[in-house]
Parts: C-alpha cells; structure tokens; sequence
C-alpha cells in the first residue's frame, strides 16, 4: 500500500508541474504596434497579418473606427 501512495503523490506532482508550465506559457504578452507599411483602410484581417510578417512582427489584425492595421508580436 505504501508504495502505491507515493506513485499516486509522484505522478500528482507531476501533473501539478506540467500545469504550471502550461500556465506560463499560456500568459505570454503580446505588444502591439500600428504598422508602417499598410497603406488605406484596413479590411481583411489576412492582409494585414501579411504585411506586419514582412515586418518582422508574428501577426496582425485590423482595429479600430478607423480601421487601421495593428502588428503584434510577443513582448
């Protein structure tokens, strides 16, 4: 019985470390920035993500009343 308990306590802490690790990286910020190179309103969210990729940013979408093409990227 005894050695039961410690594999059940081994393999929950090892579920609670694996979590923890997930959770970290779940929690990544993310920086936004207006892009420079998109010319004109903003009407397709792949369009933009294209431009912001030759950037060098790891996406974008399109934001605002104005419709203005955000880059973002991890901080």
């Amino acid at each position: 019985m005894e050695m039961r308990a410690r594999f059940v306590v081994f393999f929950l802490l090892l579920f609670l470390l694996a979590s923890q690790e997930v959770m970290v990286q779940t929690e990544a910020r993310h920086c936004e920035s207006k892009s420079h190179r998109f010319k004109g309103m903003c009407m397709s969210d792949h369009n933009c993500a294209s431009v912001c990729l030759v950037e060098g940013f790891t996406g974008g979408h399109c934001r605002g009343f104005h419709r203005r093409c955000f880059c973002k990227k991890r901080c």
